[in-house]
């Protein structure tokens, strides 16, 4: 049985905590490792060692922070597929969906390399009669990332890149479930030359994430999760004083109006509901037709879904993998059953689907007929069940968007124009996609939600990333006047 370490000041450290958790293939539903739980001691080890770190990385030049951040980012390029092995392996994923993730990782890697450029402050000169003023970004010590299972690599590399470009030493929290593709990552960074203690990586579960809450040492904390976790991550965090980002859950809709191209939308609304079994906090759960679209649409849509391919992400065959464990798949099979008895239309039934081994696999679901009272409509399911919420007009859909306690990402399919901008403005959600079904920005934007799906005031990654990760400080200069100096600067001197 593999065991996972922690890695300390650039070392693998094993846990002496005495607490253990069983990792295992999705796929197989067979444990393949065991990765130690750190208890308070080991965190603060790792703090210690992010603190100690953090005078003289503070101090290495951003040329040296660029060169090596660059180093990083090829040899993860290199590995993507190794990488992407060790996440379907943990997490399920298909091999496609786990590659997507790392590159979409590299994206923030890539814009932490233009950190000079990020971080160039303003100057202005002669505010007042020999007075200057300029503004710095400084940053702010040891910070801390705690992120989900559903995407290892890509999130921490939200947070990662930037954290540590901008002058802070760091400590990861990955999930429990999966944790061997971060801790990948972690040696990758170590080999691209960073100095021991710049990244340190925890294993663990509440005992850690609350070591990183509490202690005095840790500045700022970034969270990805439920909303609920992200609730308590921020009110916890903030009420000791630290800067608390947290992306919390999320219900997003995908509007279809009568004019939309129907194949593009159907297709669009299978990858995007199915992909990574749905678990993906950007996934589209609930899709709005209005009028007679809804369908035609269905039709098309079931017609996809039926042909979906659905087994080990291994298998390149495969187009949609297993759920990350038995619990979460039986949680996500409950709902299926929720939605009939509350009156809903099971149009196809993802549990009738049989696999051939003991993984955690489960067939996609699509649920027509939703109305806004049923558990399916209300909850984050997180898994691959698709709903479909019929209206009749686009004020009756967008208020619909507005009435949901998240606000991530919504999207509209269309061939109008004036509709499309329409609801740019109209819809209540951070993120937005016309005829995009999943509008994650590209690395040099910033991604965030609205509601219940970010506690904080700054988003992730991009410019807003540089912003949560540095504090401003305001310099005010006043120089005696060149004529009365002692050295000879050319000035006539005054009598």
């Amino acid at each position: 049985m593999d065991q996972i370490t922690h890695l300390i000041n650039g070392r693998a450290a094993a846990s002496t905590s005495g607490r253990t958790s069983p990792v295992y293939n999705p796929a197989t539903g067979a444990q393949s490792a065991e990765v130690g739980l750190a208890d308070t001691a080991e965190v603060a080890a790792a703090v210690q060692a992010a603190a100690d770190a953090a005078e003289g990385w503070r101090a290495t030049s951003l040329a040296q922070r660029t060169k090596l951040m660059y180093k990083f980012r090829n040899l993860v390029d290199a590995h993507i597929d190794d990488i992407a092995a060790k996440v379907t392996a943990e997490h399920g994923k298909v091999l496609s969906d786990a590659a997507g993730e790392v590159a979409r990782g590299l994206e923030n890697i890539e814009f932490a390399c233009g950190i000079a450029e990020s971080l160039k402050g303003s100057y202005s000169e002669s505010a007042s009669t020999g007075v200057d003023v300029h503004t710095v970004r400084q940053p702010l010590g040891v910070v801390a990332g705690i992120t989900p299972f559903n995407f290892p690599v890509m999130v921490p590399l939200w947070t990662i890149p930037n954290a540590i470009a901008c002058g802070n030493t760091y400590v990861l929290k990955p999930s429990e479930r999966d944790p061997s593709a971060p801790m990948f990552l972690a040696e990758l960074f170590h080999e691209a030359g960073f100095p021991d203690g710049v990244l340190n990586v925890v294993n663990g579960d509440k005992v850690a994430v609350d070591g990183l809450l509490e202690h005095p040492e840790v500045k700022a904390v970034s969270f990805v999760g439920s909303t609920p976790i992200a609730r308590y991550i921020y009110e916890t965090g903030t009420a000791r004083g630290k800067r608390i980002q947290a992306l919390g859950g999320a219900k997003n809709h995908m509007i279809v109006l009568p004019d939309a191209d129907i194949d593009l939308a159907a297709d669009a609304a299978v990858s995007a509901a199915y992909g990574s079994a749905g678990e993906r906090c950007m996934a589209i759960s609930v899709v709005v037709t209005i009028g007679d679209v809804a369908d035609p649409l269905i039709d098309a849509i079931q017609t996809r879904t039926k042909a979906l391919t659905i087994g080990d992400g291994t298998d390149p065959s495969s187009e949609m993998g297993p759920l990350v464990t038995r619990e979460h798949r039986d949680r996500v099979a409950g709902y299926i059953d929720a939605g009939a008895q509350a009156g809903a239309k099971i149009v196809i039934d993802g549990r009738e689907q049989e696999f051939d081994n003991d993984g955690f696999f489960l067939g996609a679901s699509l649920i027509d007929e939703v109305t806004t009272d049923m558990s399916v409509y209300q909850d984050e399911i997180f898994g691959p069940v698709l709903t479909v919420v019929r209206t009749d007009t686009y004020e009756e859909a967008v208020a619909l968007i507005a009435n949901c306690p998240w606000g991530n990402g919504a999207a509209i399919f269309t061939r109008d124009g004036g509709a499309a901008r329409q609801f740019q403005a109209d819809a209540d959600a951070g993120m937005v996609g016309i005829n995009v079904p999943i509008p994650v920005p590209v690395g040099y934007h910033s991604f965030g939600g609205w509601g219940e799906s970010l506690f904080g005031d700054t988003t992730m990654y991009g410019p807003e990333g540089v912003r949560f990760f540095t504090r401003p400080k305001v310099l005010t200069t006043r120089w005696p006047d060149p004529s009365t100096s002692t050295v000879d600067l050319g000035f006539p001197k005054n009598e």
